[in-house]
C-alpha cells in the first residue's frame, strides 16, 4: 500500500505544471514633456505622445534609471517637484530632448522653487533653463533649484550640470531656509540629515536673490561651533562646485556651509552683494573643514558690508585658498572673521592675486582681520596691488593670530594704502606705496617690485621683470606646493609674491604711468 501511494505521488509530480518563469522587470522608462503641444492624457513615454504640464510630470513616482525630458524651446510654468529616488548606478535624470540648442525653460512663477527635489536622492539635472519670478516680496522665499532633505538621513548623489538659473526674486533670507539660485538645504531636528556626493558644474546663475550657489544645514552643532543649530554635526561630504559662472547675485556668490572636504574650482563670480541688507562675500565657507578653493575669479563685489572676494569665517578649519584671482571688489580681497565662541584654525591663503580691490570702511581694508580670533592663519606668496585711494591695505580691529609672509603689497594710489594692523605678524614681505612697513617685519623689502606692466590691470601684469627686488627674496615654506598661479615651478629660494618664475618681459603700451615711491 505504501509503495502504491509513493508511485501515485510520483506520477502526480510529473503531471503538475512547471512554475512559470519569473517575469523580468520592465526597463526604466523615459517620459517626455512638451508644455506647448503635449497632452496630460498621453502616456508620455514617447516624443510623439508627450505630457503637457509640470503638475502631471511631478505626479509620478519615478523609478531608478528613469528619465523625464522636456522639449527644447518650450516654457513650462509652475514647479517640477517629482517623487522617487534612484539607486547607486541608476540615478533618475531630468533633462532636454528635441532639436536645436535652446534649453527647455522652467518658470516657477513665484513658487518656493521652480525645481524642487524634496526628500529624494540619486538625481541628476541636466540642460535646463530655470527662472522663478513672482511679485516683488520681502517675505517669500524663492529658489531656482532647491534640493531639500528634512529628517531624511544622508541623501546620496546629486548632480546639476549645464543648467542656467536666472531671474529669481526671492526675499533676503539666508539661513536656514534660503532664497537663491541653486541651493542644497539639510533641515529637520529629529533625524540627523545631510548630503553626500553633490556636484554643481558647468552652470550659470544670473540675477538671483539672494545666494547664487549655496548649501545650508540645521545640523551644525559641534565643538568648533557649540552654539550651532541642531543636536549634532552632519557635514556635507563629496561636494564639488566646478566651472560655474555666477553673476549679479543679491547676496553671496558661492557659499559652502556645513561641509567637510569640499572643492570649489574654476568658478567665476562677477557681481555679488548687489541687493542684500546682510553680510555677503563672493566665495566662502561657514562651519566647514578642509575646503579647497582654487582657480576661481571673483570681482565686482558691491558695498562695504563685507563684499570681499574671499572669507575665512566662523568654524573654518584647514581650509585653503590658492591660485585665485580677485579684482575690483568694493569690499576687498580677504576677510578673516571667526565667529564668537567658534574655532577657526589652520587656514591658508597662498598664491593668489588681488588687483584693484579696496575697502574704504574702517575697520576694514583690502585684507581685513576682524571679529573673533583665529588660530594659525597663514597668508603667504600672494600679490596684492591696488590703484584705489582711501583704502587700508591690511586692517585689524583686535584679533591678530595671522602671519603674512612672502607677500607683495603695492599701492599706486595718491596717499597709498597704509597698514592699520599693529597685531599680526609679518615676515619677508615687499611693500611699496603703503607708508611704513609693519614693525613686526624684520626683513622687509621696500623697493619697486618691477612688475611687467607699470600699472597692473590684470594678473599677468604682476609678473616680475629681471632685476626685481622680489626675485629670490622670499623665505622657503615647506608646504609641498611646487607651482605658482602661472604654472611656474616655485623657485628656491622663492620669490616674494604670487609670481615664482624668472624675470619676464615688460608689458608696456596701455597701462599709464609707473608706481609711485613709498
Amino acid at each position: 500500500m505504501r509503495h502504491t501511494a509513493l508511485l501515485t505521488l510520483t506520477a502526480l509530480a510529473f503531471l503538475a505544471p512547471a512554475p512559470a518563469p519569473a517575469q523580468a522587470a520592465a526597463p526604466p522608462a523615459t517620459y517626455y514633456v512638451d508644455c506647448r503641444a503635449g497632452n496630460d492624457a498621453n502616456p508620455g513615454t514617447s516624443p510623439a505622445h508627450p505630457l503637457r504640464t509640470l503638475a502631471k510630470a511631478s505626479a509620478r513616482t519615478y523609478r531608478p534609471g528613469e528619465r523625464v525630458l522636456f522639449q527644447r524651446g518650450t516654457t513650462c510654468t509652475g514647479t517640477f517637484a517629482p517623487k522617487g529616488s534612484g539607486t547607486p548606478g541608476a540615478p533618475i535624470a531630468a533633462g532636454a530632448y528635441g532639436t536645436g540648442t535652446a534649453k527647455p525653460h522652467l518658470e516657477g512663477n513665484g513658487a518656493r522653487a521652480a525645481v524642487l527635489l524634496d526628500n529624494a536622492q540619486q538625481w541628476e539635472l541636466n540642460d535646463l533653463d530655470v527662472s522663478n519670478t513672482g511679485p516683488a516680496t520681502t517675505t517669500a522665499r524663492r529658489a531656482g533649484i532647491l534640493v531639500r532633505l528634512t529628517d531624511f538621513g544622508t541623501g546620496h548623489h546629486y548632480a546639476v550640470r549645464n543648467v542656467d538659473v536666472h531671474d529669481v526674486n526671492g526675499a533676503d533670507f539666508k539661513d536656514p531656509d534660503p532664497s537663491g539660485g541653486i541651493l542644497f538645504a539639510a533641515q529637520g531636528a529629529a533625524t540627523p540629515t545631510g548630503f553626500d556626493d553633490v556636484t554643481v558644474s558647468g552652470s550659470t546663475v544670473t540675477h538671483v536673490d539672494r545666494t547664487g550657489i549655496g548649501t545650508s544645514s540645521t545640523w551644525g552643532k559641534r565643538p568648533e561651533h557649540p552654539d550651532g543649530p541642531g543636536s549634532r554635526f552632519v557635514p556635507i561630504t563629496g561636494l564639488r562646485i566646478e566651472n560655474n559662472r555666477v553673476s549679479d547675485t543679491g547676496g553671496d556668490g558661492i557659499v559652502v556651509q556645513n561641509a567637510d572636504g569640499a572643492l570649489a574650482e574654476h568658478n567665476t563670480v562677477d557681481g555679488f552683494n548687489a541687493r542684500s541688507a546682510g553680510y555677503n562675500a563672493g566665495l566662502w565657507a561657514w562651519n566647514s573643514d578642509h575646503v579647497r578653493y582654487q582657480y576661481n575669479e571673483v570681482s565686482h563685489g558691491h558695498g562695504t558690508r563685507d563684499s570681499m572676494a574671499f572669507d575665512i569665517d566662523g568654524g573654518n578649519n584647514g581650509n585653503v585658498y590658492q591660485y585665485n584671482y580677485s579684482h575690483d571688489n568694493e569690499g576687498g580681497f580677504l576677510l578673516v572673521c571667526n565667529g564668537t565662541g567658534m574655532t577657526s584654525a589652520d587656514n591658508v591663503v597662498r598664491h593668489n592675486i588681488s588687483v584693484n580691490d579696496r575697502n574704504r570702511s574702517a575697520p576694514y581694508g583690502i585684507v581685513s582681520v576682524v571679529c573673533g580670533p583665529t588660530t594659525r592663519t597663514q597668508v603667504y606668496d600672494n600679490t596684492v596691488v591696488t590703484n584705489q585711494s582711501g583704502t587700508a591695505m591690511v586692517s585689524d580691529n583686535g584679533p591678530g593670530n595671522v602671519t603674512f609672509r612672502n607677500n607683495v603689497f603695492v599701492s599706486s594710489a595718491p596717499g597709498g594704502a597704509p597698514f592699520a594692523d599693529p597685531r599680526n605678524a609679518y615676515d619677508h614681505n615687499l611693500y611699496r606705496g603703503v607708508g611704513a612697513a609693519p614693525a613686526s617685519d624684520h626683513s622687509p623689502v621696500t623697493a619697486d617690485p618691477a612688475f611687467t606692466a607699470p600699472a597692473p590691470a590684470g594678473p599677468y601684469d604682476v609678473q616680475l621683470r629681471p632685476g626685481s627686488a622680489a626675485l629670490r627674496a622670499g623665505i622657503p615654506i615647506a608646504d609641498g606646493v611646487t607651482r605658482d598661479w602661472f604654472g611656474n615651478a616655485v623657485s628656491s629660494p622663492p620669490n616674494i609674491g604670487a609670481y615664482q618664475g624668472p624675470g619676464a618681459a615688460p608689458r608696456y603700451g596701455r597701462y599709464g604711468t609707473g608706481l609711485r615711491a613709498s
